[in-house]
């Protein structure tokens, strides 16, 4: 499953550059999916959201950090643990419950994101 930031989010921003995917923007902030990733243009995602890669999105959250659901892997392919959930120093980095994927979901969606070299 994903990562979710709660609401007990301090705004220290720790976990943002941690994230090898580029998924964690500070609230109320734009984000976008070529951004940490190598995609551009119009993409359909593993779990067949669609996109505009290049074009700007609305926050998720206007008061506290987030991350967005469809870029994180949960660092699979990367690291052994959420790397957002190791630095918070508030363990407001958690499993979103409404959003679960298995390993082989987070692996396809890390590699859809990110060209092997």
């Amino acid at each position: 499953m994903a990562i979710k930031i709660t609401d007990e989010c301090i705004n220290c921003g720790a976990c943002e550059p941690e994230c090898p995917n580029n998924a964690i923007y500070e609230g109320a902030l734009e984000w976008r999916f070529n951004e940490g990733t190598d995609l551009s243009g119009k993409i359909i995602t593993p779990n067949g959201n669609k996109y505009d890669a290049d074009e700007a999105q609305e926050p998720v959250d206007y008061d506290v950090y987030y991350i967005v659901t469809d870029k994180c892997t949960e660092c699979i392919g990367f690291h052994e643990e959420p790397q957002c959930a190791e630095v918070c120093p508030v363990d407001c980095c958690v499993p979103d419950e409404e959003n679960e994927e298995t390993e082989n979901e987070l692996l396809a969606k890390k590699e859809f994101m990110h060209e092997e070299e």
